[in-house]
């Protein structure tokens, strides 16, 4: 049999005790005031003679410090595991804009064109500099005119079908 009452009050008791809190009772977090660990300062600090670093070996020497990844001597994680795949330094990258995202804009602000100028102002190109593709997704209301370094297929047959042109930039 348990001693000492219900565990729910307990529990009540601590959510109240954590719920005031004022200058009055503010502390320190654990291990906030201990003092820096200074090694080899004599037997009685429990840090002497060898100063933590063991007897002999690679670790105990000056100036020792193995490689990032190190599992002494073992074939290392980062060697063990196969390389995969290869980086295209001719990749070209795109920021998307998509569709859905014009007629959104197109129903709070006026204007029916979509210049490179605008879009870097309304925060849809980030990268200075940066291309521009154009995805379909979504619908449009109306006609609008959309400058882009590329669009989609369907893309430019739905700002077509609205009524709109694609104006290719570049």
């Amino acid at each position: 049999m348990r001693v000492g009452g219900h565990r729910a009050a307990g529990v009540i008791a601590r959510k109240h005790e954590m719920a005031i809190r004022n200058l009055s009772n503010l502390h320190a977090p654990k291990k906030a005031n201990e003092n820096k660990k200074r090694v080899g300062r004599g037997m009685g600090s429990g840090m002497g003679k060898t100063s933590t670093r063991g007897h002999k070996g690679q670790g105990s020497r000056s100036g020792s410090s193995l490689m990032r990844g190190f599992e002494g001597g073992q074939m290392p994680l980062h060697r063990r595991l196969p390389k995969r795949g290869f980086t295209n330094i001719f990749r070209v990258e795109y920021t998307v804009l998509g569709l859905d995202r014009v007629a959104e804009i197109l129903a709070t602000a006026p204007g029916t064109e979509f210049t490179l100028d605008k879009i870097v102002s309304l925060g849809l190109l980030r990268k200075k500099g940066g291309l521009i593709k154009v995805l379909n997704n979504g619908e449009l209301s109306g006609p609008v005119t959309i400058h882009a370094h590329k669009f989609s297929k369907t893309a430019q047959q739905a700002i077509e079908k609205a009524g709109g042109k694609a104006v290719l930039i570049g």
